[in-house]
């Protein structure tokens, strides 16, 4: 394990690698996603599978003796979305089950050390709804129907502690506390270019199990992206996005570490269709802390849906 051998600083300096894991975990939840905005018709669900690949450098302080910290982290997930009317307006529901696989290692007092772990993560459910510009539209309406240029909308998600989780463990694939994330995002289109923006804030639960049964808190992480997309043909469409998310400062027994989290994203997406009712994404996303500590790392994003 990624930490130094228990000794009288032992428990400062474990803590100080588990808050350094914790802004990896924060990091690696900001997303760039494209066209989450997107109006669709009432009554429509969608079905989809996702895997993504996730490599990456971690930066430790210098006192803890540890250098060439790396990770890499495998991800499934299986999803599902319904689309609805609600109060005369177009809004959807998400719901996203993963299943992560990952090995941390680096090298502690220059001798290798490493961890591997495999198991469920947290899940993720998000309620969003077009306040305006997104009519609730049945298929038959929708194809039918004028589009606005701009729309606004406003989301609520929550990340549930599903995750494997145990407090005598120094790595773990769940975090073992909600995280509820309110967000709101405007699109304008031009011809075949959209532009989208989405803020977003990250409040956190409290872990009352964090390592050796402390108590963990952590202060909210703000986060805001942007997006400009091209769409070619209904279904093929890229896009290229940017985001930050800052705050984030964790607080243990009462004992603030002052390690707020700065992580800067950029990304490229790409969708296609391979039927009317069957698409594919990629997306290749790269974040870069603006810490002195932290991770920096690199995603691939292979995701399959069907509409019905």
């Amino acid at each position: 394990m990624l930490v130094p051998d228990l000794s009288k600083n032992s428990a400062i300096l474990i803590a100080t690698v588990l808050l350094l894991f914790c802004q990896v975990n924060i990091a690696l939840a900001q997303d760039t996603e494209p066209r989450r905005w997107a109006q669709i018709p009432t009554g429509v669900n969608f079905v989809g599978l996702a895997y993504s690949y996730t490599d990456g450098d971690i930066f430790f302080d210098p006192l803890l003796l540890i250098e060439n910290g790396t990770f890499e982290l495998h991800g499934s997930a299986f999803a599902y979305i319904r689309t609805f009317g609600f109060m005369g307006k177009s809004a959807r529901a998400d719901i996203a089950l993963p299943y992560k696989a990952g090995r941390w290692e680096g090298l502690l007092n220059g001798e290798y050390v490493s961890v591997r772990r495999r198991g469920p993560g947290d899940a993720r459910a998000r309620f969003s709804v077009l306040l305006y510009g997104g009519p609730a539209e049945t298929p038959q309406e929708f194809v039918k129907s004028a589009k606005s240029n701009t729309v606004v909308g406003a989301a609520l998600a929550v990340t549930i502690p599903t995750g494997d989780y145990n407090s005598g463990r120094l790595i773990n694939l769940g975090a073992n506390r909600w995280v509820i994330r309110p967000q709101l995002g405007v699109t304008h289109t031009r011809g075949k270019w959209t532009g989208e923006v989405t803020g977003s804030a990250f409040i956190y639960s409290d872990n009352n199990h964090f390592w050796q049964e402390t108590e963990l808190e952590t202060d909210p992480l703000f986060a805001g992206q942007a997006h400009l997309i091209y769409t070619f043909r209904p279904g093929l469409w890229a896009s290229v996005s940017t985001a930050y998310g800052w705050g984030g400062e964790a607080t243990v027994n009462g004992d603030a570490k002052n390690n707020p989290s700065g992580n800067w994203l950029t990304a490229l997406s790409f969708g296609f269709p391979i039927t009317p009712k069957q698409g594919v994404k990629v997306a290749w996303v790269r974040a870069r802390t603006q810490k002195p500590t932290g991770a920096d790392n690199d995603s691939l994003v292979f995701a399959y849906s069907v509409m019905f």
